[in-house]
């Protein structure tokens, strides 16, 4: 959530009067994230949350606002898209693709408890059980062919014990999986800054423009790295049982899923490894822009190839 693409007020106000949200009264750049463009918007009708894509197309864009609807629909904390005049939710701005959702209350959690963990497991598994009822399908965009693309544009630019790493999880992730592993929808992000809390309370969910149809257990696999992870990337066990537990309760685990865990792991730290070395090794213009460091990947990766607990119990 980076500001790539300078809205000024004039620009907002014209393009606002799509819509039935009545008068601007300020709009402000978010620095956090990678991805795309996002400003705060309050007009005299709420708060709110206007992105303008950077990389994503015309064409994907509904399967996320939809799946978005959808889940907020069915009950999930989750940023409802706002319809223009004509019912769309996705309209142009500045020559590229623009929607407005609604701004969730709370703030992000940095250093995680107990129960935070557990909220947000819990919260995980009843995506990926709602995600059943959604028809929208899409491939993971950053999958091993992504994978394979980012790495050969890297390779060159790492040091020889990088590249020899790279090289080794890339022919893992390549490995056939159990065809029996379930799939479904996956937010694919879901990371401390994309999930919004009042005390222990989970009161948002937000940044679904990475959210396909994958495995559920790389999903948790994204989440847990993240979540459960010490600053040498190491797990801590008890928010790691904390959120497995809750996860499970409601979405139990199948023999398959047990076995596949470390790998999944191992493929999730890859996956952020290669994406912030590419971010850091070709960044991007912009007015305001946040890099994400990737040795912490790293680390966590590593981390994953020494040891991974159990799934079960």
């Amino acid at each position: 959530m980076s500001v790539y693409t300078n809205i000024k007020a004039h620009e907002l106000e014209v393009f606002l009067k799509n819509y039935s949200l009545g008068t601007l009264l300020n709009h402000e750049g978010i620095n956090a994230g990678i991805e795309n463009t996002n400003y705060f918007v309050t007009t005299e009708n709420g708060k709110f949350v206007l992105t303008i894509f950077e990389e994503v197309g015309f064409d994907t864009l509904p399967y996320y606002l939809t799946l978005m609807a959808h889940l907020s629909d069915h009950g999930m904390p989750t940023a409802h898209p706002i319809a223009d005049l004509h019912g769309d939710y996705v309209r142009v701005l500045k020559d590229k693709p623009a929607a407005i959702v609604r701004r969730l209350e709370g703030h992000n959690v940095l250093i995680p408890t107990v129960r935070h963990c557990a909220a947000v497991g819990h919260a995980l598994a009843q995506i990926h059980i709602l995600g059943e009822s959604f028809s929208g399908e899409l491939d993971n965009p950053r999958g091993i062919a992504w994978a394979v693309q980012t790495a050969d544009r890297l390779f060159h630019k790492l040091s020889s014990d990088d590249q020899q790493l790279l090289e080794q999880e890339l022919q893992l992730r390549k490995q056939p999986l159990s065809a029996n592993l379930p799939q479904g929808i996956v937010h694919a992000d879901l990371f401390r800054d994309n999930v919004m809390f009042k005390r222990y309370a989970l009161t948002g969910i937000i940044d679904f423009y990475l959210s396909c149809n994958d495995y559920l257990l790389y999903d948790l696999a994204i989440t847990v790295n993240d979540w459960c992870s010490d600053d040498e990337g190491n797990l801590d066990l008890q928010l790691y049982a904390a959120l497995i537990e809750a996860y499970q309760m409601e979405r139990p685990f199948h023999e398959c899923e047990l076995e596949a865990w470390s790998n999944m792991l191992r493929a999730a730290a890859l996956r952020f490894w290669l994406s912030r070395l590419r971010d850091q090794m070709h960044p991007k213009d912009g007015e305001i822009t946040h890099i994400k460091d990737p040795d912490v990947y790293k680390k966590i990766l590593l981390s994953r190839i020494q040891h991974t607990p159990d799934l079960g119990h």
